[in-house]
């Protein structure tokens, strides 16, 4: 029988989602100028204020106010009617040394400069399971409403800046799109989506509802349409259920309708409810933490995989101890769409000797030591395009500083189908 299934996406505008690119900011510029930095910091945004918090260990000096500041206006919270300013909001920081107790298993000194030495001596960064996911249902391998749910609030955030065809939009929203899928879990059609967006006020209530709809369905719907391949094209119906802005009229958003806070919104960060997430949040954390490096690595497997062939979707598990490099263990469940003649548990075994999970590994190996986070913090970590760019910091400041050829989002990159395509045969 048929079923549906459903994910969501918020805008770089949602107050969680402001708090996690405050929180990789400061990432990136712990990184830019001190690239051995431990740092896990946390967030919080509220009307007319920011919280920071968190444990940092590093050499480099930050102007954490300026660095909060820059992101809010980045983002668009730029007007004073919206009780949250970039200019004008106040920023406490309340970030401290990290706790040695901590640091000791993670950051042994190594005088060597011998990769294994390094590799064994760097332990994780903390105990738990991540996860790593990929379907061959969408060109990126990524589950299909997400993928959807997150291209409606980019193509959103565009408008909103063009602020040619749609005038009243402000930075707070979200999306959401359910799919019916068939017996063979293939996609039938999009059953409904929904989208809330922040607004001015610009008339009568039941007025501006029904011009609200109007563009979202008018403006926003094909311009999201436009960019997507034949077969997902296919989906869209004159059926499509859509509910827009369905409780009224949404004038108060941001941080002064909605607290934010870091890592909050984890399932919209990974896989929208598709696999499976181990509970730790990604952003504020520098490579050091598993919890993000080890899940960018599992994606890394587990896209690899599925575009070598092996599956048609495939779901990675790896665990750690605190302290200790070797993971605990390797999972992976195919889903009974396996290609190989072997099990899912011999394939795990197969997989560990084509991938080095050890942190210090991870991070060599995706290049997470530098400062390419921020770009991750908002429509999602997983299934983006990988790209190398240059990146300036402190623009027109004494300390400017600009590296070059920075490699984003290194775990999407597919450099290891023909190992894997070697190991199996394929």
């Amino acid at each position: 029988m048929p079923y549906l299934f459903t994910s969501e996406s918020v805008s770089e505008g949602h107050p969680d989602k402001i708090a996690d690119q405050i929180s990789d900011a400061l990432i990136d510029n712990f990184l830019a100028y001190d690239p051995t930095s431990k740092v896990a910091c946390e967030t919080l945004v509220t009307t007319g204020q920011v919280v920071l918090a968190g444990e940092v260990k590093s050499q480099a000096y930050l102007d954490v106010q300026n660095i909060a500041r820059g992101v809010i206006n980045k983002i668009g919270y730029t007007k004073s009617e919206y009780m949250f300013n970039g200019d004008s909001c106040g920023v406490i920081s309340a970030i401290h040394e990290q706790s040695p107790d901590i640091n000791q298993g993670v950051d042994r000194v190594v005088s060597s400069e011998n990769f294994e030495e390094k590799a064994n001596a760097q332990g994780a960064g903390d105990q738990g399971m991540m996860f790593g996911y990929a379907t061959n249902e969408t060109e990126n391998y990524m589950p299909l409403a997400l993928d959807l749910a997150h291209s409606i609030l980019k193509e959103l955030a565009d408008l909103r800046r063009e602020n040619d065809a749609i005038k009243y939009l402000r930075p707070d929203a979200k999306s959401q799109v359910t799919i019916e899928y068939s017996d063979d879990h293939k996609p039938i059609r999009i059953d409904s989506i929904v989208v809330s967006t922040q607004h001015d006020e610009f008339g009568a209530e039941e007025a501006m509802l029904a011009r609200i709809r109007k563009d979202i369905i008018d403006i926003l719907i094909p311009r999201v349409f436009a960019k997507q391949k034949a077969e997902i094209k296919n989906l869209f119906n004159d059926q499509i259920k859509y509910h827009i802005n369905p409780t009224g009229k949404f004038v108060i958003g941001g941080p002064h309708g909605d607290t934010g806070l870091t890592g909050r919104k984890i399932i919209v960060d990974t896989y929208g409810g598709k696999g499976a997430h181990g509970g730790g949040a990604f952003s504020g954390k520098d490579p050091s933490k598993v919890d993000r490096s080890a899940a960018y690595a599992t994606r890394h497997i587990a896209k690899n995989l599925v575009a070598a062939g092996v599956a048609d979707e495939v779901l990675v598990q790896v665990s750690y101890a605190i302290g200790v490099a070797k993971p605990c263990g390797l999972y992976i469940n195919t889903y009974g769409t396996s290609k190989l003649s072997i099990n899912d548990g011999e394939l795990a075994e197969r997989v560990q000797k084509i991938f080095d999970l050890r942190p210090y590994a991870i991070e060599q190996n995706l290049k997470l030591r530098n400062p390419i986070y921020q770009e991750t913090a908002s429509y999602g970590h997983m299934g983006r395009e990988s790209y190398v760019a240059n990146k300036t910091f402190n623009a027109g400041q004494p300390n400017e500083l600009t590296i070059e050829n920075l490699e984003f989002f290194t775990w999407e990159k597919l450099d290891y189908v023909d190992k894997i395509k070697a190991e199996f045969g394929l």
